[in-house]
């Protein structure tokens, strides 16, 4: 059986492990991944506007994995619209990019489970195969860890290289195109680098659970019998 300790913080990993799978389906069924402002450059040049008149031009957006919104103002007053990504977005980003985020988030999910089984087992007992003990934990942490930082990672790139948030935004626009005045990472966002950093708590927990804490001794008093001490 293992100590009091070890036991502990075992036992906190398996907990880390559960939030971070709860923190990933969180983040993957929300639509806040991103926000910005857009211009509906179209409209502001057909009327020549000036910086105070730019206001009524200025539009929202924002979107997660799989759904979005934006609210266009032209110049006649915002509307609004929602969208989704699959199938209707599907031709118009890298999809393969895309897929591959969402691939990635739903292996971190598998491996945060399995990290989950892995520590309870290690706080309950000391299994006799290394893969099964402190080894295999740290493993299938690393690897959640990892798949969620590659998804975080490939979302950046989506943005930055590819124009993500441009191309939702001009999404069946005909007529009207519209240019990203500002963009912001949000809340579910930065759920997932929570969750990577969870695991890398969870390495941390398990890498102090295999210190050896040296043993105090205590010294017993040598007692010395006299002749004394006898007839007394």
């Amino acid at each position: 059986m293992p100590g009091c300790f070890k036991k502990t913080l075992f036992a906190l990993a398996s907990l880390i492990s559960f939030v971070s799978f709860i923190l990933i389906v969180v983040a993957m069924g929300t639509p806040k991944w991103m926000t910005g402002k857009i211009l509906c450059k179209t409209g502001a040049d057909l009327v020549n506007a000036t910086d105070p008149e730019l206001v009524k031009f200025i539009g929202e957006i924002y979107y997660g994995l799989f759904r979005g919104g934006k609210i266009r103002q032209c110049g006649l007053g915002g509307r609004r619209s929602k969208f989704s990504v699959f199938p209707h977005m599907v031709k118009k980003l890298n999809t393969g990019l895309h897929v591959m985020i969402i691939m990635f988030l739903c292996v971190a999910i598998f491996f945060s489970l399995v990290s989950f089984g892995f520590c309870i087992l290690n706080a309950i007992k000391v299994p006799y195969r290394a893969i099964n003990g402190p080894a295999g934990a740290c493993l299938w942490n690393f690897l959640a860890g990892g798949f969620v930082v590659l998804a975080v990672t490939s979302f950046m790139a989506a943005v930055k290289l590819h124009r993500l948030t441009e191309r939702i935004a001009n999404f069946r626009e005909n007529v009207f195109q519209f240019v990203i005045l500002e963009e912001r990472f949000e809340d579910c966002f930065w759920i997932c680098v929570a969750s990577a950093t969870a695991h890398a708590v969870n390495l941390l927990l398990i890498a102090i659970s295999g210190i050896h804490f040296p043993k105090i001794k205590t010294k017993t008093e040598e007692v010395n019998v006299t002749a004394e001490d006898i007839m007394y």
